[in-house]
């Protein structure tokens, strides 16, 4: 994969950072974390362990946004920055570390008491999911027709969310291009609690939030070249579990590192990444890749290598190599 590296440039860079963001940040004691519900569930065992952080969810893009704005420190990110929002930040001063913390498997769950669906092909889901299928594909059957006539319910992330915009591109092809008609939210365990009261719904989000209640859902594999593959570590390691495996970020003010308590959480955050991202469910990095990231950040190396691309299909090994976390 070709990945354009986009850095911003130079020490006149950190000190417009500082002298346009950091007088109003240093006031706080506290460190403030928004941003993606997926990346959440760690941002909060990590607050749990250092203390002096108040952690909150709006969505990736709602994150951003905040983040942009100087209202707040950190921003976890189920997808990387988008240009509109590289230029937002660009235009407010604020610089940042964009550091990778762990892969995801974006999950696709169904009840547990539906007998039918054990796995879908990426066609299937687009059927299900594009624009054209709004008030149109409402039942299973229309899916496949070995499935039974019953009323198809959708749940899916929210609009201000990273899942959503990534699920959207890497299963529609077009990011933010989907029907309308599905119950959306930001808050996962709110899509967890909508498929657990419906035989018939289906819903995505993050492999964390599968796993914290795999006893109430049923997760559904995904079709591809090598066969139906479920939603795994192993999976995402391998390289098998496609177009649905996805990088995890933060990005972090540049101006904030100045202050001692958001460089404390900041070094705890990769100091502990490699066993909390495996706690809650999701895909570690090396522990020398994690070394990098702190080495990297150490040097002050700030900006984007994506240029504003999502990674859709990029596996763990074609992660590493696009941070230069490996040979």
């Amino acid at each position: 994969m070709n990945l354009q590296r986009v850095w911003a440039q130079g020490a006149m860079a950190a000190v417009l950072g500082l002298a346009t963001g950091g007088a109003a940040m240093a006031q706080a004691q506290t460190v403030r974390v928004t941003g993606s519900s997926t990346v959440f569930p760690i941002s909060q065992a990590i607050a749990k362990g250092v203390g002096g952080a108040t952690v909150e969810f709006t969505g990736t893009t709602g994150g951003f946004q905040k983040f942009c704005q100087k209202q707040f420190d950190v921003a976890g990110a189920s997808r990387p920055i988008r240009p509109e929002e590289l230029a937002a930040c660009r235009r407010a001063g604020v610089f940042f570390y964009e550091l990778p913390i762990a892969m995801d498997a974006l999950t696709v769950v169904a009840n547990p008491q539906n007998t039918w669906v054990t796995s879908l092909s990426v066609a299937e889901l687009r059927k299900m999911w594009e624009p054209a299928a709004e008030k149109k594909i409402t039942n299973w059957r229309q899916v496949r027709s070995s499935f039974p006539d019953r009323p198809l319910v959708l749940l899916g992330a929210g609009q201000d969310s990273g899942t959503y915009d990534y699920f959207t591109e890497a299963i529609v092809g077009q990011p933010r291009s989907s029907r309308t008609d599905y119950i959306g939210s930001e808050d996962d365990e709110e899509l967890v609690a909508g498929v657990r009261k419906n035989v018939n719904a289906l819903a995505f989000f993050g492999l964390s939030y599968y796993e914290q209640h795999r006893a109430h859902l049923k997760a559904v594999a995904i079709e591809g070249p090598k066969g139906a593959v479920l939603p795994s570590a192993a999976a995402v390691l391998e390289g098998r579990y496609q177009p649905l495996a996805r990088p995890l970020f933060i990005y972090v003010n540049q101006a904030s590192m100045q202050r001692p308590e958001v460089r404390t959480f900041v070094n705890a955050y990769l100091t502990k990444a490699p066993q909390v991202v495996a706690q809650v469910g999701y895909v570690p990095l090396s522990p020398q890749a994690y070394r990098v990231v702190q080495n990297r950040l150490d040097l002050g190396r700030v900006g984007t290598v994506f240029g504003g691309k999502s990674p859709i299909g990029m596996t763990l090994r074609q992660l590493l190599t696009s941070q230069g976390l490996q040979n």
